[in-house]
């Protein structure tokens, strides 16, 4: 058997039948052309391949130096390997999921739940997303190299109340000196002359190409297809309440009878210190979900429990999709139907709003208005049809969450992956080791 294993033909066999089974994977099949330099590793030996190395040092044993080098290059192109195809890590940074995902939760995301994404940019460093270690506006890749949105098969489609990371889809421009910020909103509050020529404010403005956008993670509440609307905050899916999930969270004003809420009752209960907002003398405003507002209502001096709701017609302009037609807010909101791939719409100057995005950078045509007609790629035209299908993205903490509300539609072409477990999970409010939430290690996310 040992003699078997050690066979350079047998070696040779296995390292080009899985090479073979990943080329047929990403259906990428010019990659065959590495059977030869995998053929001549393992059996003929021609070229020295490991150019770190001492090609037969006299004693058969390389330096600890070229040891160490050589386990270093296999561990990143392992790892990369992996992280790109496979499975990987990912934080999350805000409360826009809670109480179904918390701050400070560690993931694993599936790629291959919905099939890896090739990447746009392939030259880049390795382990970082956008930016250089140590470096808050260095980009960490270069734009040589541009591929064509390609995905891998996987084991399955985008379903409704997935959990999914994605890319930002407003995140092609960045303002540097504000980069979490949505540059959208940037123009909507400032104006553009002022974004672009206030560079000590708000930065360099720059460009980013898909797959390095900010990776966001919200529960997909709308697929392809689906008519979303929200009745004074009550998601409705093709007409049907969506399914109710424990961790979604409303804020609520909480009236007591002038004697305050004890703080350590509140942490008891599961409301965090930075959740905890005076909203006036005698009324507070917490984000809570119905465990939580069932807690608050046991305490002898809560004497009202109201959520907060917007009510319809009460236009909020940050609302997608900006525009006066449309005039939507947080909690009232549609109806809407999710785009759909080979699906055609009308397209006029009261649609227009709705797909302008679509059209122009998502789909990549070039889009004009002249005397109300509307022109694509020259031609004018009543109508679109969908060239990809499209997702509504909304965060379980439906008071405190910069989702689809704000930016619209996802494309499939920025969906990364699927959240799967949480490994670890800490609380930024406590020390080691009490900040550990040991209850959810290893937690399959729902």
């Amino acid at each position: 058997m040992r003699e078997i294993l050690t066979n350079k033909w047998f070696k040779f066999i296995v390292v080009a039948l899985i090479y073979s089974l990943w080329v047929i994977w990403m259906e990428s099949y010019w990659w065959f052309i590495g059977l030869p330099v995998i053929f001549d590793m393992y059996v003929t030996k021609k070229v020295h391949w490991a150019f770190w190395k001492k090609k037969n040092p006299p004693d058969g044993k390389q330096t600890k130096v070229v040891e160490w080098v050589d386990a270093i290059i296999f561990a990143v192109i392992a790892a990369t390997f992996i992280r790109m195809f496979f499975i990987e890590a990912y934080t999350i940074p805000t409360s826009s999921m809670e109480k179904s995902m918390l701050v400070g939760d560690f993931l694993f995301v599936s790629k291959t739940a919905y099939g890896p994404k090739l990447p746009n940019t392939p030259l880049s460093f390795p382990f970082v997303h956008h930016t250089m270690p140590l470096s808050t506006t260095r980009k960490s890749y270069v734009e040589w190299i541009q591929n064509p949105y390609k995905r891998m098969a996987g084991f399955g489609d985008v379903e409704l109340n997935d959990v999914v990371v994605f890319n930002f889809p407003h995140g092609d421009t960045v303002a540097m000196n504000m980069p979490t910020q949505d540059y959208y909103q940037l123009i909507r509050s400032y104006g553009r002359d002022r974004i672009w020529s206030d560079q000590r404010t708000f930065g360099k403005i720059i460009s980013r190409p898909v797959d390095k956008r900010e990776n966001y993670i919200k529960r997909c509440v709308g697929t392809p297809g689906d008519v979303l609307e929200l009745k004074d905050g009550e998601l409705y899916v093709n007409g049907s309440p969506q399914e109710d999930f424990p961790g979604v969270q409303y804020d609520y004003i909480i009236t007591t009878n002038g004697t305050p809420i004890n703080k350590r009752t509140l942490e008891k209960i599961g409301i965090s210190r930075a959740d905890q907002q005076v909203f006036s003398g005698s009324q507070y405003l917490y984000p809570l979900t119905d465990e939580y507002v069932t807690e608050l209502e046991k305490l002898n001096n809560v004497t009202s429990i109201k959520r907060v709701n917007m009510p319809a017609g009460n236009w909020d302009q940050n609302i997608f999709p900006h525009d006066s037609n449309y005039q939507w807010n947080v909690d009232n909101f549609g109806p809407l139907t999710v785009p759909k791939k080979g699906e055609t719409v009308n397209l006029n100057m009261e649609t227009l709003p709705l797909y302008e995005r679509i059209i122009d950078l998502y789909e990549d045509h070039e889009l004009e208005v002249k005397d109300s007609t509307i022109y694509v790629d020259g031609v004018a035209t009543d109508n679109y049809t969908f060239d990809m299908d499209y997702y509504w993205m909304m965060g379980d903490n439906r008071h405190n969450s910069a989702d689809s509300r704000y930016w619209g539609f996802v494309p499939e072409d920025h969906v990364v992956g699927k959240a799967v477990f949480i490994w670890l999970s800490l609380d930024k409010e406590k020390g080691l080791p009490n900040n550990i939430r040991w209850n959810r290690l290893f937690n399959v996310v729902h």
